[in-house]
């Protein structure tokens, strides 16, 4: 895929996809409504950075390119894509212990701090896509 050309976009499953890793100038966009929603995008090679109702949601370092992202009561889903290997940090809910899983595959538990962030990372550098997700325990 190599980016979301449109830096955010609503897929037909009901899901969103965002980010461009491929870009060397910061790009954002600002005001796009989903599911009465108002999210904003920053990207670049170097960072990518969802906001919705300007709260933080995701966040990558460096920048990747993710489709299909999908928060559930019971945690979130997405594929993410990038050049390289990535460090990912999500907003949940705090003090919660969650399930971490790559490809299908347990990659361990992982509980958030305090303000609700959890941060993992995806090896990119030799495969086209990583699906990740992350289960409320």
């Amino acid at each position: 895929m190599a980016g979301v050309k449109e830096l955010i976009r609503t897929e037909d499953n009901n899901t969103i996809s965002f980010g461009d890793y491929e870009l060397t100038q910061k790009s954002k966009l600002t005001g796009y409504e989903f599911n009465g929603d108002i999210y904003k995008v920053k990207t670049y090679d170097e960072i990518t950075k969802l906001e919705k109702n300007d709260m933080f949601v995701y966040e990558s370092v460096p920048g990747t390119a993710v489709t299909y992202f999908q928060v559930t009561e019971d945690g979130v889903s997405f594929t993410v894509e990038g050049d390289k290997d990535a460090q990912i940090t999500l907003e949940l809910e705090d003090n919660t212990e969650y399930l971490v899983k790559i490809n299908g595959e347990k990659a361990g538990f992982i509980e958030s701090n305090m303000s609700g962030k959890l941060t993992f990372s995806v090896e990119l550098e030799n495969v086209d896509k990583v699906d990740v997700e992350i289960i409320k325990e």
